[in-house]
């Protein structure tokens, strides 16, 4: 099912619609009230790689928005400069995670994660990192419709959900923007959007709105028939807004994340209605579509 309300099938699209104040009040008159990096290294029992999180969160009232990025990439002053500013002038900062940012705090403020939008909560219990980021995995494989034998493309390389798809009998394509190999040896593809035709469903992060290639990847998805599920810490009230259009399903994640402490949480999925009811975007685009193990999760 599927609440989220209509917008234009483009990222720049609802962005436009939000300058405008066509989803909420003027965004002029909202102010970010704080601004934050959360900047965090882990490295599991019984994992051979670590990883890092980089993530810059904007407060609007109750809502918290969030970006992630690659650690270090951030200008020193954005926490500063963000800090105080009105939403509207975020929404067209010449920095795209600050846009992905304040468009996610927004949208959270505006419309937050509820059963009456659309949102099915689910509960991650409390543990250990390790336990607390499979049992988010679990969460997120289950939004895909894909039976044994079948083959998912994952962009933005988590260890934890790759385990979960070779527990189900599915066979995973990782690809990652820093390539390597993953915890069992298997390559890294850079190359997204040439492994979208081999697949039976794409599964990617968030930080794809962050890095500025979600919009070629959902246009793939499209192009080529293949459902598309997103896990979301980055953006995860922006991207229920393409359900339909060229998403399938959203596993939502808003700040706090799992990996910030062994309590419960929540996480909230979507899924699209199957009539489609959102507006199909243009065709086509083309080029390396990356996920980072650094984002909505890590090497975890």
């Amino acid at each position: 099912m599927t609440t989220a309300p209509r917008t234009r099938a483009s990222f720049d699209g609802l962005l436009g619609q939000a300058l405008h104040g066509e989803l909420g009040p003027d965004p002029r008159a909202c102010r970010i009230s704080v601004a934050f990096t959360t900047v965090q290294a882990a490295r599991h029992d019984g994992r051979r790689s670590g990883y890092r999180n980089e993530v810059l969160s904007l407060r609007l009232g109750h809502a918290v928005g969030s970006c992630s990025v690659e650690p270090g990439s951030l200008p020193g002053s954005t926490v500063e400069d963000c800090a105080g500013s009105d939403v509207a002038t975020l929404l067209a900062h010449p920095l795209l995670p600050v846009r992905v940012a304040a468009l996610d705090a927004y949208l959270m403020d505006v419309s937050p994660h509820t059963p009456s939008r659309g949102a099915q909560p689910v509960h991650i219990p409390a543990g250990s990192s390790l336990e607390r980021s499979q049992a988010r995995a679990s969460a997120v494989a289950d939004l895909l419709d894909v039976g044994p034998g079948g083959t998912v493309l994952v962009v933005g390389v988590v260890n934890s959900l790759l385990a979960e798809l070779r527990s189900r009998s599915l066979t995973a394509i990782p690809c990652d923007l820093k390539g390597g190999t993953t915890e069992w040896g298997e390559s890294i593809r850079t190359d997204a959007l040439g492994e979208v035709g081999a697949c039976d469903a794409v599964l990617a992060s968030g930080m794809t709105l962050g890095n500025g290639t979600f919009e070629l990847l959902r246009r793939s998805a499209l192009d080529h028939g293949k459902p598309l599920v997103m896990f979301a810490q980055t953006g995860s009230a922006v991207l229920p807004r393409f359900l339909g259009a060229g998403v399938a399903a959203v596993c939502a994640e808003p700040y706090p994340f799992f990996w910030l402490d062994g309590g419960p949480g929540t996480v909230h999925r979507y899924r699209a209605a199957e009539s489609g009811t959102a507006p199909r975007a243009a065709g086509g685009g083309a080029g390396a579509v990356h996920g980072s193990r650094a984002a909505d999760g890590g090497v975890s």
